[in-house]
């Protein structure tokens, strides 16, 4: 049998396979806008890329992915699918030019039929392939919420080069002054007022990946996905067609649908936040009363800002790599308790390979909870998350031994401690709770 590529083969595949359509796109955008309008559009449009990559990873730090998945979704948003976007929008407009010999009906469906239909499935295309090929990254709306956001935002940084690039070659052309320029207009509207825009219509993709990821059956892993892409594509049909609604149908489309969408999203991403972090909390108050957490770790681990202070103190006492230790721990955690509690809603079909995982989890923490455990009881301390009387470092009851990557052979010790942990987390995701009772 061929052995299976290693993690970094892996990404210099993906980074080798980004490259390509990235030097294709970028040259094909330098060629359109030429080379003072591409670097005046580079700098412009990269301003709002950090606030929006930082708003999606905010909604994702209650069980922090991995960040090579996140920037893969964005790589693949700004090459791949512009690129995509970028040829087939051209053709079709190409296309139904020559077949009605009307160039301006032709530029009309483009943007409001064509543009739509190809952009959505270009960037949708991205959350296929983790879907497929790395489904238990996807614990949830939440994470397709996060990963459509990383893919749209990089689409829309190449989007928007094209875009002020060429209102700045036009500035040129026609000697306009700084206030009265295309260029100053187009960034008002594309990086002031609706940055937004392609993450909000990627987005509604997004979730439907996410809570496909949580089916059980065919129609629920199929259903939810198109219907997000449907919603996204009429979404930003309407966004695309609202200059042609009359003088002020783009003011009354951004009044009326872009802000309420956006509002509601926003408010969708806070709640989806605070139910994450609270099935955290329950779910790993079943580890800690088996042992394998401090009782003080599960408030603080509920809690993004004693998270946070959790790395720093690492950090002040052990440096960066206590630091990073305490962050790969709190993941890890996260990953757990997420794990659970989608096999207790999904029962064993859902996770056949729940034993698997969670033994990977536990020996995860293990290896890192005398790193972890105390920066994070300190932690839920200082931001009394945890009762006066409550004694933040019980003694233990007994010695715990993590079990290994292996099932142990019957009659050793380590099979006797995989014994005594099974009666803890049991393959079945209710194991813990009845040991409990």
């Amino acid at each position: 049998m061929l052995a299976r590529p290693s993690d970094p083969v892996r990404t210099r595949v993906l980074v080798v396979l980004l490259a390509a359509p990235g030097v294709a796109i970028l040259e094909l955008v330098r060629q359109q806008t030429g080379t003072a309008g591409f670097c005046v559009g580079l700098g412009l449009a990269v301003l709002p890329v950090p606030p929006l990559m930082a708003a999606f990873r905010w909604l994702g730090r209650a069980a922090p992915g991995p960040w090579r998945q996140l920037l893969f979704c964005c790589g693949w948003g700004a090459c791949a699918a512009a690129l995509i976007a970028i040829l087939a929008n051209s053709f079709a407009t190409q296309w139904i030019a020559a077949a009605t010999a009307d160039p301006s009906d032709a530029d009309q469906l483009g943007s409001v039929v064509i543009a739509p239909v190809v952009e959505e499935s270009a960037k949708a295309a991205a959350l296929l392939l983790v879907f497929v090929f790395r489904r238990r990254r996807l614990a949830g709306p939440a994470d397709g919420f996060v990963l459509a956001g990383f893919t749209a935002t990089g689409f829309a940084f190449t989007e928007n080069i094209l875009y002020l690039g060429n209102a700045f070659d036009e500035d040129v052309a026609d000697g306009t002054g700084v206030l009265d320029s295309v260029t100053a207009a187009t960034f008002f509207v594309r990086i002031v007022l609706s940055p937004f825009a392609h993450p909000l219509f990627t987005v509604l993709t997004g979730l439907g990946f996410g809570m496909a990821a949580l089916g059980r059956r065919r129609r629920s892993r199929i259903g939810p996905p198109l219907l997000g892409l449907t919603a996204a594509m009429c979404l930003h049909a309407l966004w695309n067609s609202s200059s042609r609604f009359g003088e002020y149908g783009f003011y009354v489309v951004y009044g009326c649908v872009m802000v309420p969408a956006f509002g509601l999203l926003l408010w969708l991403a806070v709640r989806i936040r605070q139910r994450r972090l609270r099935a955290v909390g329950a779910e790993l108050a079943v580890y800690a009363a088996a042992g394998w957490l401090g009782p003080a770790e599960v408030p603080a681990l509920a809690s993004i800002p004693a998270r946070s202070l959790a790395r720093s103190l690492a950090r002040r006492t052990g440096g960066r790599a206590a630091g990073r230790a305490v962050a790969l721990y709190e993941a890890d955690a996260a990953a757990l308790a997420l794990l659970r509690h989608r096999a207790r809603r999904g029962g064993p079909a859902r996770e056949r390979d729940f034993a698997l995982h969670e033994r990977e989890l536990l020996r995860g923490l293990w290896l890192r909870r005398a790193t972890a455990g105390p920066a994070l009881a300190r932690a839920a301390v200082m931001e009394e998350l945890l009762p006066p009387w409550f004694d933040p470092v019980p003694v233990p009851a007994r010695p715990l031994v993590v079990p290994g990557p292996r099932p142990a052979r019957a009659g050793t010790p380590d099979a006797d401690a995989s014994h005594s942990h099974a009666a803890h987390t049991d393959a079945s995701p209710t194991g813990a709770l009845d040991a409990r009772r």
